[in-house]
């Protein structure tokens, strides 16, 4: 299996309708007519994706105040998803892709480095879709630990 394709600045956004954390049903587009932030990562309950969740978390009241929405998505079971939410107090959607079609059509699924081996995995990315479904910032290989105060400098929230 090789890189899928990625998605650039301009494109429309691949739909999607996957279950969140409670097993209900969450679509893209639910979020027609707003922005949303839809990011992809590897695995719940992992320092890491822990680390970009919280921080996500604690800047949910900006980037909704600057009228931005956020749905975190990984091929975690719903299960795991709730726990990983309670456990950290996550007020946004996590949703559960575990047959990794839509991170496959995300362009966020694919051969990645790994200490130095190619494998197959997430790719931790982040995307910025438009009022009008279309992808407005297009971010591969992002960095769990600093990634939201970056992409916050970024649109200026």
């Amino acid at each position: 299996m090789t890189d899928t394709a990625r998605l650039a600045e301009g494109d429309k956004a691949p739909a999607f309708s996957l279950p969140d954390a409670d097993g209900n049903t969450v679509k893209l587009a639910d979020y027609q007519g707003q922005k949303v932030i839809v990011y992809f990562y590897p695995a719940a309950s992992t320092p890491g994706c822990t680390k970009q969740a919280c921080d996500f978390r604690d800047s949910l009241a900006e980037l909704n105040d600057a009228g931005l929405a956020v749905i975190g998505i990984s091929p975690d079971k719903p299960e795991k998803l709730a726990k990983f939410r309670d456990a950290q107090g996550l007020t946004f959607p996590l949703l559960s892709d575990p047959d990794k079609s839509v991170l496959s059509a995300w362009g966020a699924y694919g051969e990645k480095k790994l200490y130095g081996k190619i494998v197959q995995g997430v790719i931790r990315s982040t995307f910025v879709v438009d009022e009008k479904g279309n992808i407005e910032v297009a971010q591969y290989n992002v960095k769990a630990t600093g990634h939201v105060a970056k992409l916050r400098r970024d649109l200026s929230v």
